[in-house]
């Protein structure tokens, strides 16, 4: 008899993926999708997606989904978490727009810990428009906005989000995950089920942040991109556990 042990999830709808060849969406979108699959929480859960790369991610998951405007998922995922408190309210939003315009409702989102769980995807650059210089572009790297290099005496420094988050009172769980190679996928997926169990228990704001791939905009081929990931992202973005509940460890 065959046994089946790989399938789509079924949180997961079978439209294939519009992401560049190599980008690392598809399978942080497919660990989300495996934790709903896994919490038996298709039926009651919503996602928010705002503007980026991301914008056509209600077309992907097969649960109830709102679009928002640039940088204000945590906002909207707020309004529907206390409109429908039963609900599991998951915002997923790229670094150019959570770094950056939506920097003030991801701060205060957390600051009010609200009861949601927010999936944080950086690949350091601004993927969707052309790949412009992001609040995460690391020192020295070229984007199409800083070909010599990001400058930190021009440009500034980037924003670590997770260091950022963390120390704020009402932020509960906070994370830094990668998915550049099967073990680190592993680990994703268990930091983004601990924001979702987080939220369930009623403990307040999580975020998990993944470090993710965008071979176009970088210039390299897929392969190169993932070690470029391990090389030169994680050394500056420390993977682990920034903040954790003790009801949760």
């Amino acid at each position: 008899m065959t046994k089946v042990i790989f399938k789509r999830p079924r949180a997961l709808s079978d439209k294939p993926f519009h992401y560049c060849p190599g980008c690392t969406h598809g399978i942080i979108h497919r660990l989300v999708a495996e934790v709903i699959d896994d919490m038996g929480i298709q039926d009651n859960t919503v996602g928010v997606c705002p503007v980026g790369c991301s914008v056509f991610a209600y077309d992907y998951f097969n649960v109830d989904m709102f679009q928002a405007s640039h940088g204000r998922a945590p906002a909207v995922a707020t309004g529907i978490k206390r409109a429908l408190p039963d609900r599991m309210v998951f915002a997923y939003q790229g670094d150019g727009d959570l770094a950056s315009i939506g920097t003030a409702e991801i701060v205060h989102a957390a600051a009010r810990s609200e009861k949601i769980s927010v999936i944080f995807v950086n690949n350091a650059v601004y993927g969707m428009t052309g790949g412009q210089m992001a609040p995460t572009t690391l020192p020295g790297q070229k984007t199409t906005t800083t070909p010599r290099g990001r400058d930190k005496e021009l440009n500034g420094l980037p924003v670590k989000v997770c260091e950022m988050l963390a120390p704020l009172d009402g932020a509960t769980y906070v994370a830094r995950v990668s998915v550049h190679d099967p073990k680190h996928i592993m680990q994703a997926k268990k930091a983004i089920r601990k924001a979702f169990e987080i939220q369930r228990a009623g403990l307040g704001f999580a975020l998990v942040e993944v470090l993710s791939t965008c071979p176009t905009n970088w210039g390299l081929a897929p392969r190169e991109a993932l070690k470029w990931l391990e090389e030169n992202m994680i050394p500056y973005y420390p993977l682990g556990v920034y903040k954790e509940p003790a009801e949760v460890k």
